[in-house]
């Protein structure tokens, strides 16, 4: 009797084990499951109408490229429209302030790049964007690097000889670029300062007419974006002396890098993000992080990226989140040291 009473006990209190795991198991569950359905009911159904992308500036320009490839590419993974939006002015300050403003529900999204998130809102303070508060970051598009060139008279035939010119003559040098902010004045900006030199900066209304007089003579270099002068480049007309991307470009291997030539550790791009309003829910972020992901991936838009001498985004929205943070820091110190400040 006594043996039976034992064994009862031991069984009991097996099953008093047993019984208090389910309890913990199923009040752990409790306790993720509330986060599970806001996830699920937060992406239930979305989209359901179309998006809208925002691009701050006009048709034709880099930035609105990237948006219509990102747009085309995920209204086929999200079987719903991408609709570009053209609305330029203030160096894309003007859109900027538009999608911080709007409904943080994913419909409303902004195609941004170095300049309207790290660069201008530096420069046009009266907008109060804070990249970094006011928008979350959805994924990388894409990146172009840059291509220091000189007119072919210009007797510097390396980087290094640049320098040396420079430093014989201070503040005697200019650099064009298409406009106060850009990304090619901020390289430029940016490659002084580091050269321990000074350049003389002028601004043009646009790129376009900026590499019309590096090509007269008029003014003597620039950084333009590379698929911009890559045809001048194999003509003879203009002389590359670095790109400003991490490692050289395919698309012209013989070119060195700013690192390569001079400047350890240089690497300046001309960059293209998806960002959405801040508060927009986590959960439709990653969702529209991950269609983004899967578009970009797709051959054809793969292929189209590369014939601009564009490289395809990568990475999760918590990573274009620090990327921009440190983008803002970058550039916020080189507009410092400048001087430089947004035309009146």
């Amino acid at each position: 009797m006594t043996k039976r009473i034992e064994d009862d006990g031991a069984e009991g209190a097996q099953s008093r084990a047993s019984l208090r795991a389910l309890v913990a198991g199923s009040l752990l569950t409790l306790a993720i499951f509330p986060a599970l359905g806001v996830a699920a009911a937060q992406t239930a159904g979305f989209p359901d109408h179309p998006l809208k992308m925002i691009v701050g500036f006009s048709a034709g320009g880099g930035t609105d490229v990237a948006a219509r490839l990102v747009a085309q590419a995920m209204s086929a993974t999200l079987r719903q429209s991408v609709v570009v939006e053209n609305r330029p002015g203030a160096s894309g300050m003007l859109a900027t302030a538009d999608v911080a403003r709007a409904a943080p529900d994913g419909y409303t999204l902004l195609m941004g790049s170095q300049t309207t998130l790290a660069v201008a809102p530096a420069l046009y303070r009266k907008f109060s964007i804070d990249a970094a508060r006011d928008f979350a970051g959805v994924a990388r598009a894409g990146a172009s690097p840059l291509v220091l060139v000189v007119n072919p008279k210009f007797p510097a035939h390396s980087v290094a000889k640049l320098i040396a010119l420079a430093k014989e003559k201070p503040g005697t040098l200019n650099f064009a670029s298409g406009g106060i902010g850009t990304t090619p004045h901020m390289a430029g900006e940016l490659f002084a300062e580091l050269a321990g030199i000074k350049l003389v900066h002028v601004a043009y209304r646009g790129e376009a007419p900026a590499l019309n007089d590096v090509l007269a003579g008029q003014i003597p270099m620039m950084f333009t974006n590379l698929s911009a002068a890559i045809g001048n480049i194999k003509a003879g007309s203009l002389r590359a002396l670095a790109v400003t991307g991490a490692q050289r470009s395919p698309s012209a291997p013989d070119i060195p890098t700013l690192a390569e030539a001079a400047i350890p550790d240089f690497a300046v791009e001309t960059w293209f993000a998806v960002v959405a309003p801040a508060r927009t829910p986590r959960a439709i972020v990653a969702r529209l992080n991950a269609e983004v992901q899967r578009g970009l991936a797709a051959p054809d838009i793969a292929r189209r990226f590369a014939d601009i001498g564009m490289s395809v985004g990568s990475g999760s929205p918590e990573e274009l989140d620090a990327y921009i943070k440190s983008e803002i820091a970058t550039w916020g110190q080189v507009i410092k040291s400048a001087g430089i400040r947004a035309p009146e």
